[in-house]
């Protein structure tokens, strides 16, 4: 700001989000282009509030009706004065009426019964307002917003919830933390968000994301200025740069053998799916190691595993043989033997991946992490309340700061699975979110599938952030295209996609490598 002439980044951003917002309303089949259509800015005091009125100006002078709600108690005066000079208009947010009146005890009933009128028909404006307007400009709050929405900003936004026009949200939606996607109360609900600069990691991470809808970015110039960012969304060129290949000279030695520990007599169809994932993973050779149950369905779906069945007295690990990773967890039990064998492998100076049963295990057994060798912890909300001793619904509010919170304690990466997939580390290093994937996910048995694919690249040599990201973007996309749909990253369930199981989700794990 201090290089260049005052108001030149608001000027600069304002002229892309009105740019985005006349290419909303020209697709609108409603609507069909700028001129006439009935656009409501909702300004607060702040810079986001003034970006919002000049784009307001700009589609005022281009044939839009445009209506600004001043919410706040002052308003950007030169955001003001142009869209006033451009033929807009103005109505006041009046919605803090009880909180003047309460404060106002020596008012006459008369002037009191006036003020509740003039404030019911200011309310009834407003509500007319945005119910009726086509496209929705939310300046309200802007990245120094706390908490959630107070009045009167919470019932303009529950107006513009309920408004059949499209909501475009200024830099992020009201009411979600910038900096980790907290929502602590009302926010706005955006059906599309206009971030300038950089992107805010509250639009990449659950629940602010979920608010922010489809997040479009305009640069203002400030590349050249940012420090290091805080997250990290890897795209698919990102991913496709960590993608293992073999060359040459590969053998499967060379490109890693995977160890699992993985699935029982009880659980047979984890030992299906985590080698499923690893088998469709890249690595060299798999090793299995499971119950006698599991070995004999394992057998026939995938004969080229090696299988080391459970049985007493067996020399574990030795008598796996040769092994450059390990994944502990998913369905393998939660008994004595199970405990002993998970704390024998993280004894060894390979990379471990621990997933499922594996953490209720390091839950009982803390003093097993920190360890020197890379380490892999996978959990859910519920494994990693567990492990913190932190509720599941806390966990959920606020991903960013428990999976950190998890990898500095542990002293190892952690992979947050959910409705966004969050990658923390240890050191000082940005947080990973993936940005591939669907509802679909959310069915049992695909975070064994996830733990295999893990695995599988942490043997062929990635580091656990790596592994992480990289397996969590191919099994997302995978599971697009097992569902039906396109390779397209994130956000709701497409158009045309249908239910799917995990075994779906393996069998699409080769056209999501070809993709990358």
């Amino acid at each position: 700001m201090a290089k260049l002439p005052e108001g030149t980044l608001m000027q600069r951003a304002a002229a892309g989000l009105a740019s985005l917002c006349a290419g909303l309303l020209r697709s609108s089949p409603d609507v069909g282009g700028v001129y006439g259509a009935r656009v409501v800015v909702l300004a607060g005091s702040g810079d986001n509030g003034g970006d919002a009125l000049y784009a307001g100006a700009t589609l005022a002078r281009r044939g839009a009706e445009v209506t600004a709600i001043l919410a706040g108690p002052r308003a950007h005066p030169g955001g003001v004065a142009a869209l006033r000079a451009a033929g807009g208009k103005f109505l006041a947010s009046n919605h803090n009426a009880s909180d003047r009146a309460a404060s106002d005890r020596a008012a006459s009933d008369r002037a009191a019964s006036d003020n509740a009128a003039s404030d019911h028909n200011a309310s009834a404006a407003v509500r007319h307002a945005i119910g009726h307007a086509d496209l929705i400009l939310d300046g309200l709050l802007g990245i120094g917003g706390k908490g959630g929405l107070r009045e009167p900003y919470a019932t303009l936004a529950k107006y513009a919830a309920n408004s059949a026009g499209v909501t475009v949200a200024v830099d992020l939606p009201s009411g979600i933390d910038a900096d980790t996607g907290a929502v602590d109360g009302p926010c706005v609900v955006a059906d599309v968000t206009v971030s300038f600069g950089g992107l805010k990691p509250g639009l990449l991470v659950d629940p602010g994301a979920r608010n922010a809808g489809v997040v479009e970015l305009v640069d203002i110039g400030l590349g050249p200025y940012l420090p290091r960012p805080d997250v990290r969304a890897p795209a698919l060129t990102d991913i496709a740069d960590l993608v293992p290949r073999p060359g040459p000279e590969s053998d499967k030695y060379r490109r890693g053998v995977i160890g699992l520990l993985a699935g029982s007599d009880r659980y047979t169809g984890a030992a299906l799916l985590a080698t499923g994932g690893a088998v469709h993973g890249g690595a060299g050779m798999v090793r299995l190691v499971t119950g006698p149950k599991a070995a004999d369905m394992v057998r026939p779906r995938w004969p080229e595993v090696v299988i080391t069945p459970l049985s007493p007295g067996l020399e574990f690990p030795e008598a796996v043989g040769r092994v450059q990773a390990w994944v502990a967890g998913p369905g393998m039990g939660v008994d004595d033997g199970a405990a002993e064998r998970l704390a024998a492998v993280l004894r060894t100076s390979l990379p471990v991946l621990v997933d499922a049963d594996g953490l209720t295990l390091l839950s009982r057994r803390p003093d097993l992490l920190p360890r020197r060798a890379p380490t892999l912890l996978t959990p859910h909300a519920g494994e990693l309340g567990r492990l913190l001793g932190a509720d599941p619904a806390d966990v959920e509010a606020r991903r960013l700061f428990y999976a950190r919170e998890a990898a500095r304690r542990f002293g190892a990466c952690v992979l947050l699975k959910g409705s966004t997939t969050v990658v923390a580390q240890p050191e000082p290093a940005p947080a990973l979110v993936n940005t591939t994937g669907t509802p679909w996910l959310a069915t049992a048995g695909t975070g064994d599938v996830l733990s295999g694919l893990a695995g599988a690249l942490l043997a062929q040599g990635l580091l656990p952030p790596q592994a992480a990201i990289t397996a969590a973007y191919l099994h997302g996309l995978a599971a697009r295209l097992g569902a039906g749909g396109d390779a397209a990253a994130g956000g709701e369930a497409a158009a045309g996609e249908a239910p799917i199981g995990a075994s779906n989700v393996v069998d699409a794990l080769p056209r999501a490598f070809r993709a990358v």
